[in-house]
């Protein structure tokens, strides 16, 4: 089995398990998660900039960190309670392995879009193309939502929904403690995840 395919393996589990905290029978409760896409894709274009009337500058960053939240997205819908996490994997490592790219990131981006308005569907293959023309790798899309979809388990399990989790410590929001750690770790360790919810949790004021 492939390393990418392996990846996918591990988000798609993770994937499940927030939906599931989130509500234990979400598969039943018709969430309009195309919706999520094509929004998230409308306020990733202002990230990226697209007035004519007015200089902008992309802001790269923020992009990549909106095309991880589509990704985890994307990833709830093709979860179907059936088909297994390989299947499912093996199908998106092929359709993220040719990229359909439109003649610039905008573009592109809209046909990402107009699959999840008009065929309530996450396209891969344009997702792809969103990353080939960002310049985001396959290990940056693993990197940064494993890292996301950790930080919002911790977020739960430390108060998150009564209000008392704690959202900024030693000067530093979250987020940024979350880079930090991320980046001190080996994204290929079998247990990155876990390790990645230590790192935090060694860090979270008791």
């Amino acid at each position: 089995m492939s390393a990418n395919i392996t990846k996918l393996m591990v988000m798609l589990e993770m994937q499940n398990a927030m939906n599931t905290k989130v509500h234990e029978q979400w598969f039943e409760q018709g969430f309009e998660w195309y919706r999520a896409i094509w929004v998230e894709c409308a306020e990733m274009l202002d990230h990226y900039g697209w007035k004519w009337w007015k200089k902008q500058t992309p802001d790269t960053e923020q992009v990549i960190l909106e095309l991880v939240d589509i990704f985890h997205f994307g990833l709830s819908l093709r979860i179907d309670g059936i088909t297994s996490y390989q299947t499912l994997a093996e199908q998106l490592n092929a359709e993220l392995s040719q990229p359909q790219l439109e003649a610039d990131f905008k573009q592109t981006l809209e046909k990402l879009a107009a699959s999840a308005v008009a065929n309530k569907q996450f396209d891969a293959q344009a997702f792809a193309g969103c990353m080939q023309q960002i310049g985001m790798s396959i290990d940056d899309l693993y990197r940064g939502y494993v890292g996301k979809n950790t930080l919002n388990f911790f977020r739960q399990d430390h108060g998150y929904k009564d209000g008392s989790y704690i959202k900024v410590w030693n000067g530093q929001e979250d987020n940024e403690h979350l880079v930090e750690v991320v980046k001190s770790l080996d994204t290929e360790h079998p247990d990155f995840k876990t390790h990645v919810y230590d790192g935090l949790k060694a860090r979270y004021p008791a």
